[in-house]
């Protein structure tokens, strides 16, 4: 793989990464308003022919009168306004944030050779195609018969989606796992917007601008994949951050917590919807999120690996520190000796014996509750090692005075 230096590869990423919030912002946020200014309509005797309704807001100091067309005026104008190169933008830097942090440190943060002995090569390349693989077969879910059912096809999407969870969840590593279908659910909603929704409005006004009327097909199929986005929306936000919590993405449950992220997402965009439309707030969308917080709670606290047993009553500190030495030191300490690290990782020493009483806390959530650290297990920490991390930790828990 390309090995650029690390101060690059630190610029790089945040640049990306800074381009990326930003162009993701932009996107959800008009997404957002749209939907909300169309489910506040309020339909009129006095509005123009062909207006479905209006409505008033308040911004800026200024008063906005926002009307929408059934399906368009009765005089098309010659200027509109596209939200196009949000939803690109979003994409492109999305994946050179992939291409930085994952294809280009395979080692650390793409591969766990205790799940799937791969080389860099082999898991971008897979990685790589599985984004193009899948957006195809979901497209082709929405493009067949199964297309005119709404509820079936979205019951059919989401268990295609839990299913990759778990799939990903046996090749890569767990963060891989988990934000590969964070990127998949992205590219689905990016190559959505780029394939079908601005493509047929854009042969609808073309149509309309030489006097025939629109072609409701085309509307019908838009209208469908704008929906799926709006409701894959806070998913996909969730689980591209998930890499900042260990928790979430490296225990052994965490194509299920994912599988449950993606139920929430929509039940709460329900509630919203709903509350939009003048519908009614149904507040028991807000009760099984909560159930479902819960059930992610519970998960994430079962551990890393399913044939853990549980550790010996005590450990001494010096086996621990030991085992953090051997393990960890390489790219925590004063001079790291991991290639490509100039510094230690997160600024975080483990070198020294008091460092690792001071860090206490963290190591048990990314080694013991979670198998996070060392990232992929490039150092191959053994589970019998993270037991001896537990015991030592339960010991501080109990009080019990460390011996070396």
């Amino acid at each position: 793989m390309i090995e650029l230096s690390p101060v690059i590869t630190e610029w790089l990423s945040l640049i990306a990464r800074w381009v990326h919030v930003t162009a993701a912002m932009a996107w959800i946020g008009s997404s957002f308003y749209f939907m909300q200014t169309d489910m506040k309509l309020v339909p009129g005797a006095h509005l123009p022919e062909g207006v479905q309704g209006e409505a008033w807001q308040v911004h800026g100091g200024n008063f906005w009168n926002m009307v929408k067309y059934t399906v368009a005026p009765p005089r098309m104008p010659s200027v509109f306004t596209w939200y196009i190169w949000e939803s690109r933008v979003t994409w492109l830097s999305g994946f050179a944030l992939l291409i930085v942090v994952y294809y280009m440190q395979a080692d650390l943060f793409l591969i766990d050779k205790s799940v799937m002995d791969l080389s860099p090569a082999q898991a971008a390349i897979f990685s790589l195609i599985s984004l193009v693989v899948l957006w195809f077969i979901y497209d082709g879910l929405c493009r067949s018969p199964l297309g005119r059912h709404e509820v079936a096809l979205a019951v059919i999407v989401y268990v295609f989606l839990v299913v990759l969870a778990y799939a990903f969840s046996q090749v890569l590593s767990g963060r891989a796992a988990v934000n590969q279908v964070g990127a998949v659910v992205g590219t689905f909603m990016v190559a959505n917007a780029f394939t079908v929704i601005h493509p047929n409005q854009r042969k609808n006004v073309a149509a309309m601008l030489k006097g025939t009327p629109a072609d409701g097909e085309l509307v019908r199929k838009a209208r469908q994949r704008s929906i799926h986005n709006n409701y894959l929306t806070l998913p996909v936000i969730l689980l591209m951050i998930s890499n900042h919590y260990p928790l979430l993405y490296a225990t052994r449950y965490n194509w299920l917590i994912v599988a449950i992220v993606l139920a929430l997402g929509p039940i709460i965009r329900h509630f919203f919807n709903s509350r939009n439309a003048g519908k009614g707030s149904p507040w028991w969308t807000w009760m099984v999120t909560a159930a479902g917080m819960l059930a992610i709670l519970y998960l994430s606290s079962l551990g890393a690996r399913a044939e853990e047993a549980p550790a010996g009553s005590a450990a001494t500190f010096g086996r621990a520190q030991e085992i953090v030495s051997t393990r960890c030191s390489m790219c925590h300490a004063r001079e790291p000796v991991w290639p490509g690290l100039a510094a230690p990782g997160k600024n975080i020493i483990l070198d020294d014996p008091e460092m690792v009483r001071r860090y206490a806390a963290l190591i048990d959530m990314v080694a013991v509750r979670s198998n996070a650290m060392p990232p992929g297990n490039v150092t191959e920490m053994t589970t019998e090692e993270r037991q001896v991390l537990r015991a030592w930790l339960d010991g501080r828990a109990a009080g019990r005075q460390e011996s070396n």
